[in-house]
């Protein structure tokens, strides 16, 4: 596998201090897993300006380091979840971009989340 995730969080009303603190949290959880790293993302790595679904100017990016980990993917969509699923009713999103393909979570329900996770996990999980 050896590809690098990039991960990008957004929340309505956040602002720039609200995404760092949400984002550091996030990238704490993921250093935990079974990855080779986690850094932040540079701003000339941010995903293309009008990218559905996200204000480029309100989120927190993250670089994700999968190295070889069979289960680093999956890990990671994992906190991820549990990060859209902690909102407290404040509408959230998630972009990761992985191989050229993007996968994006926001307000789905959760077995279409699951459905959409799988297969994105499915493809580039081996």
């Amino acid at each position: 596998m050896a590809e690098d995730l990039r991960l990008y969080l957004g929340e309505d009303g956040a602002d720039a201090e609200r995404l760092d603190l949400l984002t550091g949290q996030v990238r704490d959880q993921l250093r935990q897993l079974d990855v080779d790293d986690v850094a932040p993302l540079r701003a000339d790595q941010a995903p293309p300006a009008g990218a559905r679904a996200m204000d480029v100017g309100a989120v927190g990016a993250l670089l994700v380091m999968l190295g070889n980990s069979a289960t680093g993917l999956r890990e990671v969509v994992t906190v991820v979840r549990g990060w859209l699923g902690r909102g407290d009713g404040t509408r959230r999103t998630v972009r990761l971009e992985l191989g050229g393909d993007v996968l994006e979570l926001s307000e789905v329900t959760e077995a279409e989340q699951q459905r959409l996770i799988d297969l994105f996990v499915r493809k580039h999980g081996t």
